[in-house]
C-alpha cells in the first residue's frame, strides 16, 4: 500500500478493527455477538460499537480480544485508524484556513 510522502500515513483509509472482528473473526468463531461479549466481559453494546465502528479499541478491549492475537495488532489497528483520520482533519482544517480572505492590512 502507498504511503503519503509527507504524512508517511496510508494513502487510503486504514481499516478500523471493528471491521475485522466483524467480518473475519467473528465469522470463524461461530459465536453469537452476545456470547462474545460475554465471554470478554463487556457489555453487548460495547461490543456492538466496536464491530459497527462506532467505538474504538482501547488497550483494556485489546488486552480481551488476544483471541491468539497480540493485543499489539488491535491496538495498532486502532491508532493507525485514528492517525488517518486525524490527518486528514488537519489537512481540512488547513485548507479552510487558506480559504478565507485576509484582511487588509
Amino acid at each position: 500500500m502507498a504511503n503519503d510522502p509527507i504524512s508517511g500515513l496510508p494513502a487510503f483509509e486504514p481499516v478500523h478493527p471493528g471491521e475485522i472482528l466483524r467480518e473475519d473473526v467473528l465469522p470463524d468463531l461461530d459465536m453469537p455477538r452476545a456470547r462474545l461479549a460475554e465471554h470478554l466481559g463487556v457489555s453487548r453494546q460495547t461490543l456492538y460499537d466496536i464491530i459497527n465502528e462506532k467505538r474504538a479499541v482501547t488497550a483494556d478491549i485489546a488486552v480481551r480480544l488476544g483471541l491468539g492475537t497480540s493485543p499489539l495488532l488491535w491496538l495498532s489497528l486502532q491508532v493507525q485508524h485514528e492517525a488517518w483520520h486525524t490527518a486528514r482533519q488537519l489537512e481540512m482544517a488547513k485548507i479552510r484556513a487558506l480559504d478565507r480572505p485576509c484582511a487588509a492590512a
